[in-house]
């Protein structure tokens, strides 16, 4: 991936989280810039995860793991980012929507494990 297409993505995830933030109860992130921030934070706690654990368990996978481990990331990120709270079923529900607009918007990162 070229830098300019990472750094849309992290753009479109701040956009994702201003979204879900807006939606979900128990999940609120105040600004575009600790959006932004949340977006690198989760990707970075999401790749140690993945790193430790194996793709099994990452929060990019599909089921109840990745699921739980999403939503874990998620509520870990708000002791990391100012200006973010989420309560567990807050992260719980943003994990959920987050996960729905994966499904129907895919990612770069997405359709490179496709081609593996």
């Amino acid at each position: 991936m070229s830098i300019l297409g990472a750094i849309v993505r992290f753009i479109v995830a701040a956009i994702v989280l201003l979204l879900v933030s807006w939606i979900v109860p128990g999940f609120s992130v105040h600004g575009f810039g600790s959006a932004l921030l949340l977006a690198l934070v989760i990707a970075l706690l999401g790749w140690v995860v993945e790193s430790i654990f194996g793709e099994r368990v990452s929060p990019f996978g599909r089921g109840i793991v990745g699921f739980l481990v999403s939503a874990l990331v998620i509520w870990l990120s708000q002791y990391i980012v100012s200006n973010v709270s989420a309560s567990i079923l807050g992260a719980l529900l943003a994990a959920l929507v987050i996960g729905i607009i994966d499904i129907f918007v895919p990612t770069p990162f997405d359709a490179a494990k496709k081609h593996k």
